[in-house]
């Protein structure tokens, strides 16, 4: 998982705005619109980063069809000190 985690949040040009949609959704579960209103980003772009994380096992959501929420997958929660160390590294 900290491959994954490293990749996904670091090793792409989305990586920074993929670590700013988890460390939104670890204060916060929340769904797209909210998250993109939250972030400042547009709707297209959070649906985005949501799936490329979601695909990848870091977030998980709820299973409604309509106002999905969205929230940090257990594995991540199990790893989330490589979180923290990514999210450092991202943030300088």
């Amino acid at each position: 998982m900290d491959t994954v985690l490293w990749q996904t949040l670091a090793g792409t040009r989305g990586g920074p705005n993929r670590a700013r949609v988890l460390r939104a959704l670890d204060e916060r579960p929340r769904n797209a619109n909210k998250l993109a209103d939250d972030l400042d980003l547009a709707y297209n772009t959070a649906r985005y980063h949501l799936d490329v994380l979601e695909e990848n096992g870091v977030i998980t959501s709820s299973e409604a069809d309509y106002g999905t929420v969205y929230l940090p997958s257990e594995r991540t929660r199990n790893h989330w000190e490589t979180v923290e160390e990514i999210l450092t590294q991202v943030d300088d």
